[in-house]
């Protein structure tokens, strides 16, 4: 029953009254998924690029009441995935307010021996009533140095101190998974979870018991588990025991964005940069499919390593940074407003070198530096090719004709750009979606965006020189 539509009981009385019943975490999720489901709602929202691929396959998984393992490489919203979960169990549960009872105790079905004891000596007008809200049932924890009594638990040697004997109930302290009794608990990186630990996970993922030092306890923990990892490492031999993956329910595959245009979305939606203000940044379409093809040309080069992956969050830092030098411009030259160019890109090491692993076995030659130098030029090149292809060489580039030599840089003033320029090609405006003619900040961007292409193309000559870029013609 929905308890959001009545008042909250306080009692074990009123509850009974109140025609709540009990079930399972995963038949809950379930049945508040089917109604989101049913109502056409968004299920998964700020998940961009899965309609098609992942989302369906969790969709069904999450009908099939599966344990859950989502296995994609980083920056692949494998852990936004985990935990959007959360939206589809009830806002609140209830649960029975007794002090030194390590579960949020179902009152029609208690699992500790105080908690059955409890009910059993006090009348249901006596019970007290507590609630337990959606935001506080999600548990997580990363894989690497977790031990065993983290999330399965341990005896307690205070306990045993204080005359408690080892074989009672009362002896033991619970791990985070037990304690997440009636909620969802996840791992990421199960790879590299401990040998012991995931031995320990057996029991809880099949039979939903626990086994503290031989000392087997018939709890009946409901929780469901999620895991997360990387495909190199979960399909590695010896890293993920076998028992283990047998009793994931299923496996999500997730993705990175199979579109330029996705991953655009993607990026500045998770940058959530503000355009606007003081100081404004208007970033062209083209300098902003750049930033995301420099991703897409890391991926698949073959100086870095393929295995790591290149994550999603590389696009965000650089289209950052790229915005954030504009925007330096703006502030020191007083340009408003200010436009992303092609020399901006020059401070993209200071956010891409530390989230590219680079392959040694097949470079042992080129530095980071050179590796990114090397990408951001290809992804120069391919982006203006299809400009190119398009509308035409000659128009776009006819204003360089005859032999204008121009030096860029990211704090040259636009005015300059412009002193060049004595006609834009309204193909310009058409080819590149921006009013070059008006905006001298956005002529520039363009200007370089041409020069950067056509040297990528082999038509001019470059040379650079204390942070500024000349091109010859």
């Amino acid at each position: 029953m929905n308890t959001t539509t009545i008042s909250r009981p306080t009692t074990l009385e009123q509850l009974i009254d109140s025609g709540w019943t009990s079930r399972s975490v995963k038949a809950e999720i379930q049945a508040n998924f089917v109604r989101k489901l049913e109502s056409g709602d968004d299920l998964f929202p700020g998940i961009i690029g899965y309609d098609d691929t992942v989302i369906p396959e969790l969709n069904i998984a999450l009908l099939s009441g599966h344990d859950l393992l989502f296995l994609g490489e980083k920056g692949q919203a494998k852990s936004r995935l985990m935990r959007a979960l959360v939206q589809f169990l009830d806002e609140e549960i209830p649960y029975l307010a007794l002090p030194d009872v390590p579960f949020h105790e179902d009152p029609f079905r208690p699992l500790t021996k105080a908690a059955k004891e409890y009910l059993a000596n006090n009348s249901p007008d006596q019970v007290q009533i507590a609630w337990w809200k959606r935001e506080d049932r999600y548990g997580e924890r990363l894989a690497p140095g977790t031990k065993f009594a983290d999330i399965i638990g341990e005896i307690d040697p205070a306990k045993l101190m204080r005359g408690t004997g080892m074989s009672a109930e009362e002896a033991l302290h619970f791990g985070l998974i037990p304690r997440m009794h009636r909620g969802i608990f996840a791992i990421n990186e199960l790879p590299e979870l401990d040998e012991l630990v995931q031995v320990g996970l057996f029991n809880i993922l099949e039979e939903r018991d626990v086994q503290i030092r031989g000392y087997p306890i018939r709890f009946d923990i409901d929780v469901m588990i999620l895991f997360s990892a990387n495909p190199s490492t979960y399909n590695r031999s010896g890293k993920v025991i076998p028992q283990l993956k047998d009793r994931i329910g299923s496996i999500i595959q997730t993705h990175y964005p199979q579109e330029r245009d996705l991953g655009i979305q993607i990026c500045e939606q998770e940058a959530d940069i503000e355009l606007a203000g003081e100081y404004p940044v208007l970033v062209p379409y083209f300098m902003k499919e750049i930033c995301e093809e420099i991703t897409l040309a890391a991926r698949k080069s073959k100086y870095v390593d393929h295995q790591s992956g290149v994550s999603a969050r590389f696009s965000i830092a650089n289209y950052r940074t790229m915005i954030s030098s504009a925007r330096h411009r703006g502030i020191v030259l007083g340009e408003r407003p200010a436009v992303p160019r092609i020399s901006d890109l020059a401070h993209l090491s200071a956010s891409a070198l530390g989230k590219l692993e680079l392959d040694l076995m097949r470079n042992q030659q080129m530095k980071e530096t050179q590796v990114l130098d090397a990408i951001v030029a290809q992804a120069v090149a391919k982006v203006f090719q299809e400009y190119v292809d398009v509308h035409g060489l000659q128009e776009i580039t006819e204003v360089f004709a005859k032999g204008v030599k121009i030096e860029v840089g990211d704090m040259v003033p636009s005015g300059q750009y412009a002193e060049r320029l004595k006609r834009i090609p309204k193909i310009w405006d058409v080819a590149f979606q921006v009013n070059a003619a008006e905006c001298e900040a956005v002529r520039a961007s363009c200007v370089e965006f041409i020069l950067a292409g056509l040297y990528s193309m082999d038509k001019i000559s470059r040379a650079q020189r204390h942070g500024r870029t000349s091109y010859d013609l």
